[in-house]
């Protein structure tokens, strides 16, 4: 088979059309693709990263460079769109990613009074300017851009159990609010095309089967994703969408999402998937804790494993840990690199390995 570019390898590989070998990708967001050892070798801080558009580009850079990962991502967490509507941040350190430390809203209703995203501000502008620094760097890597979803950033605003109970005590003004979120959303996911983004990811944890169920995943997730993806459609070459924890419940609503790509949990089986939801395109999904604690061997063994079982762009399972070795990145990069040649995913893996 003729080798393409790295680009063209993952814009194929999620459109369902034949590739030489399989993409190894983090995309950006939950799937963070920095980690301690790469922040303490350059002698970075988030607060320098996410201050500096040169060193965000850099940072970005750097860490496909050092893993092996086949695509550019960001950003290095899901506190961003939260940020710019009122959330409280918390920075982390080179050991722990920025996380959210006080919601915007207390109440539902007060969503009202949030302002609509400015991308002139705060780190969204950083990460604008960053992805076009990214695009003129001209790496023949293609530069995906992660969103938080709809969900997941709601939970970021309110308390998550009160926005939980209030789809089914204020399902109306729950749906208000996820108009509102979904549309900024678009709005950002349109402004990273024009600054340079090829694909975009929609990452949206909090969507899970386990906490939503598929009444209201179909009520409260399902319009408002495919809302993002069939608005910014014409703006990127291609999409995927990740949701945590297992998915069986919600297979149908899968189905019926409209990015051709769906990464999945390490918790979800790939067979069972591949077999519920025909056509889609399968991300994923080796485990996190595998990578944070692992070897590189049974890393490269679960990666083999994976890609038999009908996995098409190699992936972490869910967001990686800080402290994920970079030699099981390295490790992953090398499986899909030997995978042609290897296809035998060699012994029966235990439940943590797989």
């Amino acid at each position: 088979m003729v080798i393409i570019d790295a680009k063209n390898r993952l814009i194929n590989s999620l459109k369902g059309q034949p590739v030489d070998r399989p993409p190894f990708i983090c995309p950006g967001g939950m799937m963070n693709m920095a980690t301690a050892d790469i922040l303490q070798d350059l002698d970075l801080t988030w607060n320098q990263v996410y201050g500096d558009p040169e060193r965000f580009a850099g940072l970005v850079l750097q860490v496909s460079q050092r893993s092996g990962i086949d695509n550019l991502g960001l950003p290095f967490c899901m506190t961003v769109e939260a940020e710019s509507l009122g959330a409280e941040i918390e920075m982390g350190s080179q050991y722990t990613e920025p996380r959210v430390a006080r919601y915007s809203l207390t109440t539902l209703s007060e969503w009202h009074e949030l302002e609509n995203f400015d991308f002139t501000k705060s780190r969204m502008a950083v990460m604008l300017k960053a992805v076009d620094i990214l695009r003129r760097s001209n790496s023949g890597l293609p530069i995906v851009a992660t969103l938080t979803g709809p969900v997941s950033l709601a939970a970021s605003l309110i308390e998550p159990m009160t926005f939980f109970r209030s789809m089914r005590t204020e399902p109306a003004e729950v749906k208000a609010f996820m108009n509102f979120i979904s549309s900024n959303l678009t709005d950002f996911a349109q402004a990273l095309a024009e600054s340079g983004a090829d694909i975009l990811a929609v990452a949206d944890p909090s969507a899970s089967g386990e906490i939503l169920g598929p009444a209201f995943f179909t009520e409260f997730a399902l319009p408002y994703i495919n809302q993002i993806i069939s608005r910014t459609e014409e703006y990127y070459l291609t999409s995927l969408i990740h949701i945590c924890g297992r998915l069986n419940s919600i297979f149908a609503q899968v189905q019926q999402l409209h990015s051709p790509g769906i990464s999945i949990d390490s918790a979800t089986s790939v067979a069972a998937i591949r077999a519920a939801v025909p056509g889609k395109v399968i991300v994923g999904n080796i485990s996190t804790q595998l990578l944070q604690n692992g070897n590189t061997e049974r890393v490269k063994k679960a990666a083999f494993h994976s890609l038999s079982q009908g996995v098409t762009v190699l992936a972490p399972a869910c967001g990686i840990s800080m402290s994920t070795p970079l030699p099981n990145l390295q490790a992953m990069a090398e499986a899909v690199r030997d995978w042609p040649q290897k296809k035998d995913p060699g012994q029966e893996l235990t439940a943590d390995e797989s």
